[in-house]
């Protein structure tokens, strides 16, 4: 009787030990599933000490895009909406991501917050002409090795592009991944770095760091000195890649070696990292020696294949290209005189046409690359690397027009520019043309400014941009104080802050006009606008620039009035006080941030 007494007694035990540990496993699961950025560090750097080196976001209340059944990106479900990126995947919610987002935009010049809210892995829209998803490859393409170059770049923004490559390359044609550390100074992206590595990316990823700081223009030298693989692809280190991006470009070069290619290169906001399709333009360059674009003839968009065919191009923009390895040393590679960085990219691409070789857009290859702020770091000394840069370009690839550039910058005529034997020798051993066949074969539609020089009409004429279509008009009218937002002086003052003060349903300077690109139009003059380095700067009113990011503004859900660029919703500041301040603060539901559009 005893034995079995105990029997039942260990099976009781045994089936509540099961129990308890399927239910500690699916809490746990789901927690994580509703947390989709708990793992996601926010990282420091050594100039920021204070700032905690590894903080995991917390919200003070559960943000509203993180709620709901499909939330776990990289799932078939979730897909749609983790491309589709919430502009309120910036909002602030306590001090500390007030810290992440200001030391970040300081340091590198976009949204680091957002950057580390997405973590290392996002879906996207795939922004390439229906034409393309339909081509078909050859299967026995050359394989690539990938060079990624990197100077104190944002740990999350870094990884994302590595593990784009990765996620969305095939493996067989994935020859080698090669990141360049340009001697960086951050301390995540030195032992931190290696630790991730070698234990999520063995094998396919290999971290090579300059002993001192060499700049982008050595340092992918070094990278391709290091590359094995057939194509060299040189990428920069806030990109990220889109699908099928790499077949399109190794296509043209296994039928031409000669032929060099670049992406059509998509947009990542600074601001909010959402991903947008760029329109199909192609590089070109002015007298000043600065790299521009260019639209592309309707003549090459419109033929039977559409816009899918290769492009030719004068320049390319010089982030996002690849090429022939072997093809790259025979051509020279790049001048090692020139320093950090600036003008290489016009230097390789005149070589390409005078030299004998191709350059070329490739529409049916999307990549995005974030365009930040401002270049967030300068060059050691503070030197003009753009200036020495050009100089060499000129005196070695310009033949007589470089008094063209001279015209510009005459201070530069007596400056040093270094040794150039090296790279006249390149010029002279592959039998290069004259710049003059190279502007009248290749960009004719350069104009010469000398003084004999005829005349040329545009070849690209502006017919003008298509005016944002209005959703709603009315008066902004906050909930608590039942007073409407407008300009402290009048609605045409550039620069003007804005108040509240009493409604007015007959006055014509209360009006606000909230359009498809989410601006605020005060008047139909001005749009509201926030300072981009100084959050705590008041609203202000500014010419409408089109381009988001600070005059972006999502107003309706919970009847906040959030402001994209600067995370945090704007609030009457004093609701007692008769002089109407209002200002941008953390979003936190209160009446005093509520508003609403009202005729």
């Amino acid at each position: 009787m005893g034995s079995v007494t105990l029997r039942y007694f260990c099976y009781g035990c045994l089936f509540t030990s099961v129990t308890w540990t399927l239910l500690l496993f699916i809490y746990f699961n789901l927690s994580q599933e509703s947390q989709p950025l708990k793992n996601v560090p926010v990282k420091g750097g050594q100039s920021f000490k204070y700032f905690p080196r590894k903080f995991q976001p917390r919200f003070t209340r559960s943000p509203s895009w993180l709620q709901g059944p499909n939330q776990h990106w990289g799932k078939e479900e979730g897909r749609k909406k983790a491309a589709e990126l919430s502009p309120e995947m910036g909002m602030i919610f306590n001090e500390v991501d007030q810290e992440v987002r200001d030391v970040g935009y300081h340091k590198h010049a976009f949204n680091v917050l957002i950057s580390n809210r997405l973590g290392y892995h996002r879906e996207l829209p795939d922004t390439r002409n229906t034409k393309c998803k339909g081509k078909l490859y050859p299967v026995d393409l050359p394989s690539a090795s990938v060079v990624i170059c990197f100077f104190n770049e944002a740990f999350s923004a870094l990884l994302r592009t590595l593990h784009s490559v990765l996620d969305r390359t095939p493996s067989h044609l994935l020859h080698e991944v090669i990141l360049v550390d340009d001697n960086s100074e951050f301390t995540d992206l030195k032992e931190e770095l290696d630790a991730y590595i070698k234990k999520n990316l063995p094998g396919k990823v290999k971290l090579v760091r300059n002993a001192k700081r060499e700049g982008l223009i050595r340092g992918r030298m070094i990278g391709a000195s290091q590359a094995t693989g057939e194509v060299l692809v040189f990428l920069d280190s806030h990109c990220e890649v889109n699908e099928m991006w790499l077949q399109p470009l190794l296509t043209p070069i296994k039928e031409d070696r000669r032929a060099v290619v670049c992406p059509v290169i998509d947009i990542i906001s600074a601001d909010t990292l959402s991903y947008s399709s760029s329109p199909i333009v192609r590089g070109g360059f002015n007298w000043g020696l600065h790299f521009k674009w260019d639209p592309v003839p309707l003549s090459e968009l419109n033929g039977p294949e559409g816009a899918t065919v290769p492009i030719r191009s004068p320049t390319m923009a010089g982030g996002l290209f690849a090429m022939d390895r072997k093809y790259f040393n025979e051509l020279g590679q790049y001048d090692s005189g020139m320093d950090i960085w600036g003008g290489e990219n016009l230097e390789i691409s005149f070589r390409i046409w005078m030299c004998g070789g191709r350059l070329l857009i490739i529409p049916c290859s999307r990549v995005g690359h974030i365009f930040r702020k401002r270049r967030p770091y300068g060059s050691p000394g503070g030197q003009d690397t753009m200036a020495h840069n050009s100089l060499r370009l000129a005196h070695v690839w310009m033949d007589e027009y470089k008094e063209q550039y001279f015209a510009l910058r005459p201070e530069l005529r007596s400056r040093n520019y270094g040794d150039i034997s090296e790279r006249l020798a390149v010029r002279k051993r592959l039998h290069c043309n004259s710049f003059k066949w190279y502007l009248d074969h290749i960009y004719p539609e350069m104009q010469v400014s000398a003084p004999n020089a005829k005349a040329q009409h545009p070849v690209f004429v502006n017919k003008g941009l298509r005016r944002p279509k209005v959703l709603q008009r009315g008066r902004l009218r906050n909930l608590l104080t039942s007073t409407c937002l407008v300009a402290q002086g009048r609605p045409s003052e550039k620069a003007g802050i804005v108040v509240v003060r009493d409604c007015d349903s007959e006055d014509p300077e209360q009006a606000w006009a909230y359009d498809e690109e989410q601006e605020l139009i005060l008047a139909g003059l001005l749009c509201l606008d926030m300072s981009e380095t100084r959050s705590s700067d008041p609203p202000r009113l500014m010419k409408c620039h089109g381009s988001g990011g600070t005059q972006q503004w999502t107003l309706g859900r919970s009847n906040r009035l959030y402001q994209v660029s600067v995370g945090q919703c704007l609030m009457v500041v004093d609701p007692l006080s008769h002089k109407g301040y209002v200002a941008m603060g953390i979003c936190n539901g209160s009446k005093a941030q509520q508003w609403r559009l009202e005729d």
